[in-house]
């Protein structure tokens, strides 16, 4: 008997309905707040998001679903939206449309991802994307038409946590007093931390290894290192 693939599920009734209602609701807030939805390829090329996610993230070297086509083409399953949709926005010209542009998504993406409860090698993704905009009261927008749907769903006290990183101008500033701070304590980063050291160190932020989470929460928060201006659009939002 032929079964289904290792991380994938067949969801059946009375299941299914649950989904459905689910994706009512999420055509139903986000149409509300003006977004538009976009449907996007279950394929794309794999540069995409080598370029989007970055080449030495985990999605993209160790969990993605890429292979070759008949053409020797390099293809993968989407694993998350936001790329596919900023691809589509620059391909079809939508930034010669009146902005900001708002569209919404819902559909599987598949990562090749250690299996545990309530995690799927294919899974579903909803998401909305605000493109070409850049003020607090735009961040502040997807962050109520995030809590709408949330709330919409049953979820109540709902407490959301904002991260900054700064500007581009300040992430290389930081980076540089990260890995100064973290040097002497080198050799005691996990062997995914090590490997990150130069091309990606901060998805060393991102390890879920006791001692990486210890040495890295003894180290300057970004907060003390953004330029004033980041500082004061995450104060603006909040």
């Amino acid at each position: 008997m032929i079964q289904k693939v290792k991380g994938t599920r067949d969801i059946l009734p009375p299941d299914s309905r649950l989904w459905v209602e689910v994706e009512a609701v999420a055509h139903r807030v986000f149409s509300g707040f003006g977004y538009d939805e976009i449907r996007l390829p279950l394929l794309e090329a794999t540069e995409l998001f080598v370029r989007s996610v970055g080449e030495d993230t985990d999605i993209v070297s160790k969990e993605m679903y890429t292979f070759a086509d008949r053409k020797g083409r390099s293809l993968t399953l989407r694993p998350e939206g936001t790329a596919g949709v900023a691809r589509a926005f620059i391909e079809n010209g939508l930034g010669q449309r009146p902005q900001p542009v708002r569209l919404s998504y819902l559909g599987p993406m598949f990562r090749y991802e250690k299996m545990q409860r309530g995690r799927y090698r294919q899974f579903s993704q909803i998401g909305i994307e605000l493109l070409g905009a850049k003020t607090a009261a735009s961040d502040v927008e997807v962050l109520v038409v995030l809590h709408t749907f949330l709330s919409e769903l049953g979820f109540d006290d709902l407490i959301i946590v904002l991260n900054n990183l700064g500007d581009p101008e300040d992430r290389p500033r930081f980076i540089d007093g990260l890995k100064a701070e973290l040097t002497p304590y080198r050799e005691e980063l996990c062997g995914d931390c090590r490997r990150r050291w130069q091309a990606n160190p901060l998805r060393i932020l991102d390890c879920k290894v006791a001692r990486c989470r210890e040495l890295v929460a003894d180290t300057t928060p970004v907060a003390e290192v953004v330029s004033d201006e980041a500082r004061a659009h995450v104060d603006a939002v909040e």
